[in-house]
C-alpha cells in the first residue's frame, strides 16, 4: 500500500491507498490551535505526536508492507527547532497575525511591492518573513537557540526520518525564493533585517527530500519523500497540472490555484508563485485567510449543526432576503487576491426578520464571490476542480457552481495525501496511473438563471469590498 500523510491546522491525517489509487483507509486525529490577542500558535509536541498516532491507526488497520509514503502538511509560520528538530518555542501557525504592524510599514515604505516584484510573494502576517522579524524583535534568544527555522512537514520529515533540516520549492516560495533560479533571494533576506539569521533558513531540496524512516508510526526503512506543501499537494492530488486549469480549495483556508507557465511579476502585489517539481510551471496562488472557517464561525454562534446547512440552504432564495457577507473573518485580515491586514468581517441587511437560513446562506454566497475574486485574479481559464471539506454538502456545491459559473469537478477524499504519494512515487520512480488516481467523483454543473443572478451579485460584493477596504485604512 501507499501512505499519504497530511499535517493540516486544525487535523492530522493518515490515508491509505492501493495502486489504483483506491482509498483502504484514512485516520485522523484534530490538534488544537492557542488564540490569544492575534497570536495563533501551535504545539509541535502534540502535533508530531498526532502524526505517530494517526500512522499506527492506518498501518494497522491495514496490515500490508508500505511501499513508499509522502508527506504534506500546512505551509509558511515559523516552526523553530534545535539540532535534534526539538520545538524552541510553540510554532507560530499561518494564521498568526501578530506581525500585521510590520506588514503595514513594509506596504507604506515599498518594501512589501519590492519583495513581490523579486520573488512573486505577496506578504501576509503569518508568513515567515515577517514572522521572523518579529521573533527578531520580541523573541531573539528563541532565534538564539534554534538551528533551523522550519515550515510544518518540514519538522515532522525531520523527526521521522532524522535527515538533516530541509525544505522543498512549494514551501520555500513565501517569500524568499526566487522563482527563476529555485534557490533563496539574499537581497530579500536583506531587506527584512534577517541576514544574520539567513543560517535558520533550511537548504531547498529541488527536487523533494527523500530518507528512509526510523520507525516511528511507519516501519523502519519506508521510502519517504518531503513535499510539497498542502496546496500543490492538493493541486497534484486533484489532476491539475495544465496550464489554465485550476483548482478551488474550500477547507479552512480558502484557497484558489490555477497552473501556469507565465511568470508575471508585473501585477497587483497579492498571493504568490508556488515553484513545482517541474522548472517552468508554477502554480499561481491566491490562498485567502479563511474558508470553511467563517461558516463554522456562523454555525455556532446561531447555533446550527453542520447537517442541518444543506436543508438551511434551501428554506431561503438566492440573495437570502437582502442579507450579504463579507467572509473576512481571520485576525490577519486577508492575503489573497489582495492583502489588507486590518480588513474584518462585515454582515449587513440583518433586520428581526432575518433567519438562521438567511445567514448561513449569505455567509456561503460570500465565501462564493471570495473564491471567484480569487480565481479570476489568479487567471483560470481552463477547467475547474474543487475539492475540501466543503465539497461534503451537495447544496453548498451546487451554490458555488451558480457563484462561479463554470461546472465543478469534485475531488473527494483525502486529496493532499493523494497528491503527496503521486509526488513521492514521482520522486522515486514508482509508476502510478495518475489519471485513476485524481478521477473526479462528479462534475456539477451551474443552472443559468441562478448564475446570471450570481454575476450581478459578485459585482456588488466587488464593490462593498473596496468599500470595506477603505475603512480598514482609515
Amino acid at each position: 500500500m501507499y501512505v499519504g500523510i497530511d499535517v493540516g491546522t486544525s487535523m492530522v491525517k493518515a490515508a491509505a491507498f492501493d495502486s489504483t489509487g483506491r482509498e483502504l483507509a484514512v485516520e485522523s486525529r484534530p490538534v488544537g490551535l492557542a488564540l490569544h490577542g492575534g497570536f495563533v500558535e501551535q504545539d509541535m509536541e502534540e502535533v508530531y505526536g498526532a502524526v505517530i498516532a494517526v500512522l499506527e491507526e492506518v498501518t494497522a488497520r491495514v496490515p500490508e508492507p508500505v511501499e513508499l509514503a509522502g508527506l504534506t502538511g500546512q505551509g509558511d509560520g515559523v516552526w523553530l527547532v534545535d539540532a535534534h528538530g526539538r520545538p524552541v518555542r510553540a510554532a507560530a501557525s499561518w494564521m498568526d497575525g501578530r506581525a500585521h504592524e510590520l506588514v503595514d510599514r513594509w506596504l507604506a515604505d515599498g518594501t512589501f511591492e519590492t519583495v513581490f516584484r523579486r520573488t512573486g510573494s505577496a506578504m501576509f502576517p503569518g508568513c515567515p518573513g515577517p514572522l521572523l522579524a518579529w521573533l527578531e524583535s520580541h523573541e531573539p534568544k528563541a532565534l538564539d537557540a534554534a538551528a533551523a527555522a522550519l515550515y510544518c512537514k518540514d519538522m515532522v520529515f525531520h523527526r521521522l526520518t532524522g535527515a538533516g533540516p530541509a525544505t522543498d520549492v512549494s514551501d520555500a516560495s513565501m517569500p524568499f525564493l526566487d522563482p527563476r533560479t529555485r534557490s533563496y533571494d539574499n537581497r530579500v533576506v536583506e531587506l527584512l533585517g534577517l541576514t544574520h539569521r539567513r543560517g535558520l533558513l533550511a537548504p531547498v531540496s529541488d527536487p523533494v527530500a527523500t530518507a528512509p524512516t526510523l520507525g516511528e508510526g511507519l516501519p523502519p526503512g519506508t521510502r519517504l519523500a518531503n513535499g510539497p506543501y498542502d496546496l500543490p499537494a492538493c493541486a497534484l492530488g486533484a489532476g491539475v497540472t495544465s496550464p489554465g486549469d485550476g483548482l478551488l480549495i474550500v477547507g479552512t483556508c480558502l484557497a484558489g490555484l490555477v497552473a501556469t507557465t507565465d511568470l508575471d511579476l508585473t501585477g497587483e502585489p497579492a498571493g504568490l508563485y508556488i515553484s513545482t517539481d517541474r522548472p517552468g510551471h508554477w502554480l499561481r496562488a491566491m490562498p485567502a485567510m479563511v474558508g470553511t472557517a467563517a461558516l463554522d464561525w456562523v454555525l455556532s454562534t446561531t447555533g446550527v449543526r453542520h447537517e442541518e446547512v444543506d436543508g438551511l440552504l434551501a428554506e431561503t432564495p438566492p440573495g437570502a432576503h437582502g442579507v450579504r457577507v463579507l467572509p473576512y473573518f481571520a485576525p490577519s485580515g486577508e492575503r489573497a487576491p489582495f492583502v489588507e491586514p486590518r480588513l474584518r468581517a462585515e454582515l449587513t441587511g440583518v433586520s428581526l426578520e432575518s433567519t438562521r437560513a438567511d445567514l448561513v446562506r449569505a455567509t456561503c454566497e460570500g465565501i462564493g464571490y471570495a473564491a471567484r475574486h480569487c480565481l479570476e485574479a489568479a487567471g483560470l481559464t481552463g477547467t475547474l476542480a474543487v475539492c475540501g471539506g466543503g465539497t461534503r454538502s451537495p447544496a453548498w456545491m451546487r451554490l458555488l457552481a451558480d457563484v462561479l459559473g463554470r461546472p465543478l469537478r469534485v475531488v473527494e477524499g483525502e486529496v493532499g495525501a493523494r497528491g503527496a504519494v503521486l509526488a513521492a512515487a514521482e520522486r522515486y520512480g514508482e509508476a502510478l496511473d495518475a489519471g485513476a488516481w485524481t478521477r473526479p467523483t462528479a462534475v456539477v454543473e451551474p443552472d443559468a438563471a441562478r448564475a446570471a443572478y450570481y454575476a450581478r451579485g459578485y459585482e456588488e460584493h466587488l464593490t462593498r469590498l473596496s468599500e470595506a477596504r477603505g475603512r480598514a485604512r482609515a
